[in-house]
């Protein structure tokens, strides 16, 4: 278990801002980060990496510093309006970075669309050495993990892969059915939270509890076990657990994260 990868994820602490958020992570023992280098509200908190030179030569100087290596980079949206070629300057800042995996939300109604533009995206990736994962939400237009599979699949590029977050998983209620049917080369990272309760019927609340609200890994109600069971082996796991509540009472990222990275480890050791 000590060789498998964690990445602390960048909605986990995300009032660090890059250079602290890689401080913290080498302090509480993770060996990658994911770093968002586009905003996934307008609302949220954003450092802007891709256009702050400076920040991300601090960055970078952190990542040599502390030997910390970018593992995911977030977020891509693909639209009806959609250019793909526009993303060129981000990926090339996710690779100069290190960043080989890419969390990408598929926010267009018209699927055939929406498979032609993940395959353009794959393609413009390819030259960086990046994988674009496609994540299923509840809230977007690629609501659960079958729709994800089919989508990249009638992609139809090696570099495609699905992205399954332990929180979509369950309240998309996603089976372990068709995961076990997801190739493991389309999987090069998870997701891995809890979450509590039964799914909400309010979407509003599904997505409030997805941004604010996360449970760390044996304290919620999610079948954690099966799915980790389902998943290749080896794949790394980015933590992704907000826990707004622990913030507001002064829980620091760096502790929060070393919680999130305990919780998992016990986890993953019953799997």
């Amino acid at each position: 278990m000590t060789d498998r990868i964690f990445s602390l994820a960048a909605l986990t602490v995300l009032e660090l801002s890059p250079p602290a958020m890689i401080e913290a992570a080498a302090r509480a023992g993770y060996s990658h980060v994911g770093l968002r280098l586009v905003p996934a509200t307008l609302e949220e908190q954003h450092f802007p990496l891709a256009s702050d030179p400076e920040l991300r030569r601090q960055t970078q100087a952190r990542l040599r510093d502390t030997g910390i290596k970018v593992l995911d980079l977030e977020i891509l949206r693909l639209k009806p309006d959609t250019r793909v070629a526009d993303f060129e300057p981000i990926l090339a800042v996710g690779a100069e970075l290190g960043g080989t995996e890419l969390l990408v939300a598929g926010n267009d109604p018209s699927e055939a669309r929406l498979t032609e533009r993940f395959a353009e995206l794959c393609d413009l990736a390819a030259d960086y050495g990046i994988h674009p994962h496609l994540e299923f939400m509840p809230w977007t237009d690629v609501p659960d993990l079958h729709q994800a599979m089919r989508v990249v699949g009638n992609a139809g590029r090696p570099n495609g892969c699905v992205l399954v977050d332990a929180f979509h998983f369950n309240r998309s209620q996603s089976s372990l059915d068709d995961l076990a049917r997801l190739a493991p080369q389309r999987m090069r990272y998870a997701q891995l939270c809890d979450v509590a309760g039964p799914v909400p019927a309010d979407m509003d609340e599904i997505l409030r509890q997805a941004r604010n609200e996360r449970r760390f890994p044996g304290e919620g109600d999610a079948d954690l076990i099966g799915l980790l069971r389902q998943l290749p082996a080896t794949v790394p796991l980015s933590l992704e657990i907000p826990t707004r509540q622990l913030l507001e009472q002064g829980v620091s990222g760096e502790q929060r994260a070393r919680m999130a990275l305990e919780k998992a480890r016990a986890v993953l050791a019953l799997v």
